[in-house]
């Protein structure tokens, strides 16, 4: 076919002379062509939307998603049920920026220096194809920040891939249990407040909040104070995440009426291990498409790298669900590589 200038004129010219005409066909051909014009505009449209950078920001710390959105005045709502905290100090709102690939080498490649390359074969491989192993994740399992390849996966673990500190944290229920109930009997749910040491995580219903003792690998003093045999009993787990970003220890209270949206955490080296404190009816945690409930002295396990989202629809008489959450080493991440990432992802490196 002619694409030239006159081509198309004399193309067009047949085709209005078709129209004038009455040429069945030549319509149905148009509209045809104007209908798939339409339906490439639109999937065009979308993909684009679906490829502007996005925030899963599971979990991260902000006063309150209204008075956080307010102060900003950019427009930019939440995403996912999340809103951005614009921390500098947050690992996991900074882990986008540019060149993170090459800030996450050149740690690597200064560990290898100081200490050694051997063992370090899985962790050199996903620093220098992490972009490629993060797109091509199914969408079932898509950590936000770095990927390990080669790690078994599954959205829950028994407790026996961690069972000397499953079995630790079940011993220290009642004593978890009455810290827990200490920092949180001076106020109810509605009035928590950050002078207290607590945090209000953005949701879509209901409110979420928090009490660290450990958060993205940085101790708080101040909570620490004021729960020191649950710090303790941190320092008693073999495989607890201490001393790199991916690690977190708190107490998570839904109230009632609470749901936290689907999200994927930042990694696939760790396991989220939940300690039921108090858990009504009607709560549910979903991973990866598989639904599980808590219970009250025992510890659920799952990756959160998996879609996962959760829930209380219970009532205000039931009382809100609270969990003691910390983060522990996936079992089949080896010694030299949990030593070289607590290194390449130091807090502030």
């Amino acid at each position: 076919m002619d694409w030239s200038l006159d081509g198309l004129r004399d193309l067009v010219a047949d085709g209005m002379h078709a129209v004038r005409d009455c040429d069945a066909s030549a319509l149905a051909t148009v509209s045809c062509l104007l209908l798939l014009f339409i339906w490439y505009c639109y999937r065009v449209g979308r993909e684009q939307a679906a490829s502007s950078p996005r925030s899963y920001r599971a979990g991260v710390l902000v006063p309150s998603s209204a008075s956080l959105l307010a102060e900003r005045g950019d427009g930019e709502g939440p995403q996912n049920g999340y809103s951005y905290c614009h921390s500098p100090e947050c690992f996991r709102c900074t882990a986008h920026s540019e060149g993170l690939n090459q800030r996450l080498y050149h740690n690597l490649q200064e560990y290898a220096k100081r200490y050694t390359w051997a063992g370090m074969g899985r962790v050199h491989k996903g620093v220098r194809e992490q972009g490629r192993y993060l797109a091509s994740r199914p969408s079932i399992q898509k950590p936000e920040v770095f990927f390990l390849p080669d790690l078994p996966t599954s959205p829950y673990f028994s407790r026996e891939a961690q069972k000397h500190d499953v079995e630790l944290l079940e011993r220290s229920w009642s004593v978890l249990l009455a810290e827990f109930e200490a920092v949180h009997q001076a106020f109810s749910n509605c009035s928590l407040s950050p002078s207290q040491g607590w945090k209000a995580n953005s949701t879509p219903h209901g409110e979420w909040h928090t009490f660290y003792l450990v958060n993205q690998g940085v101790s708080v003093p101040q909570n620490c104070r004021r729960c020191p045999r649950a710090y303790r009993i941190l320092g008693s787990l073999r495989t607890f995440i201490g001393n790199n970003v991916f690690g977190n220890a708190c107490f998570s209270v839904l109230s009632p009426g609470t749901l936290i949206t689907e999200h994927y955490g930042p990694t696939n080296v760790r396991i989220r291990c939940h300690l039921g404190l108090k858990i009504p009816s009607s709560c549910e945690l979903v991973v990866g498409g598989e639904p599980q409930c808590w219970a009250e002295g025992s510890c659920l396990l799952f990756d959160d790298s998996f879609l996962h989202t959760a829930f209380h629809e219970g009532s205000v008489a039931d009382g809100p669900r609270v969990v003691f959450m910390v983060d522990l080493w996936h079992p089949n991440v080896a010694a030299a590589e949990r030593q070289a990432l607590d290194y390449i992802f130091t807090p502030g490196r």
